[in-house]
């Protein structure tokens, strides 16, 4: 199943996508400059080989739903998050701010 719902974080609005797999669920919060996103993510590659699409992007684990992404410390961001002040250990919804 895929959840797809808006929703407002103090007065912008963000996209939030939900989808449930096998033994898993895929979690992204997203707007047109950037996202969070759940454990799937892989900053690594987004930082290495795509470095050239600079995408903003951070990741969080541990994470099994959009509420616990929206509180949960980043575990890491991508080059690009970071030149917005975005940075590891930072609140999910505070860098979607920082996005905006």
């Amino acid at each position: 199943m895929i959840d797809l719902k808006p929703i407002d974080i103090k007065g912008h609005t963000f996209l939030c996508v939900s989808v449930e797999l096998p033994k898993t669920n895929l979690l992204v919060v997203t707007n047109d400059k950037g996202y969070i996103m759940c454990g799937a993510l892989d900053v690594a590659l987004l930082n290495e080989k795509l470095k050239d699409r600079k995408v903003i992007a951070g990741r969080a684990v541990g994470v099994k739903t959009i509420e616990q992404l929206l509180e949960a410390p980043l575990e890491s961001v991508t080059y690009e998050a970071e030149s917005l002040g975005i940075h590891r250990g930072m609140i999910g919804k505070e860098a979607l701010l920082k996005m905006v």
